[in-house]
């Protein structure tokens, strides 16, 4: 990465935005805030599905303030450029994605950051895939399967932790093991950039149009659907 001291992660909660995070820390750089952009529509974050009391655990338990910002299907871009607006005025010189290899979504992250004046980072880029899953296997973050895509994993995978053996399952499926096509999705609850793991508990399985999600949030959470 560039010289940067303060950024923000665009945040997802899995796997590829914590080892971005982990990597920045590593260098020596500040996190001002993670920032989630949340679907209020279905109460949860867009992509993974995570509840707003989840987020909030997260957040605490690793020590960096969520900047949590309503965004719809049809103006996700600009909605997203309003948020790195705000991100940048609370000091952030840089945005850091958890993206890998797809050019499109580099265009994207460089794109929206560009129209806010700031810069764009991607810790993870041209990293080998496979590589990335078991490295935050091996760094000892604990990452649960939170979706997975209907037909191409078992539900019986919701809520595991991934370890080294279920990437190997992955892998007899045929599978991108790093779940960069959508294949699977985690939520990270514990790990060395964690200053205390967060609690979850597995409410069951929501199935919705392509994909099968555990319902996971912290114990005693209101209940969603």
């Amino acid at each position: 990465a560039d010289k940067c001291d303060l950024f923000y992660v665009s945040f997802s909660g899995g796997k590829d935005s914590i080892l971005a995070l982990h990597k920045m820390l590593e260098m020596g750089h500040a996190p001002v805030a993670l920032l989630v952009m949340y679907n209020e529509q279905a109460g949860r974050s867009w992509i993974h599905g995570i509840d707003m009391d989840l987020l909030s655990a997260t957040s605490d338990a690793l020590g960096i303030p969520l900047l949590c910002r309503p965004a719809s299907g049809n103006n996700y871009h600009t909605d997203m450029e309003q948020a790195l607006l705000q991100a940048r005025d609370m000091g952030a010189e840089a945005c850091v994605f958890g993206d890998i290899d797809i050019e499109d979504h580099r265009r994207w992250d460089e794109d929206r950051c560009a129209a806010v004046g700031l810069r764009a980072i991607l810790p993870l880029w041209k990293r080998d895939r496979a590589e990335n899953a078991h490295e935050a296997v091996a760094l000892g973050y604990r990452c649960l399967i939170k979706c997975v895509q209907k037909g191409v994993l078992p539900e019986s995978f919701l809520g595991q932790p991934l370890t080294f053996s279920l990437l190997e399952q992955m892998r007899q499926y045929g599978v991108d093991l790093c779940g960069e096509n959508g294949e699977y999705h985690t939520i990270v609850v514990d790990g060395p950039v964690f200053r205390h793991p967060v609690a979850v508990e597995n409410r069951g399985v929501v199935r919705l149009e392509n994909i099968s999600a555990a319902d996971l949030s912290i114990p005693g959470a209101r209940h969603r659907p």
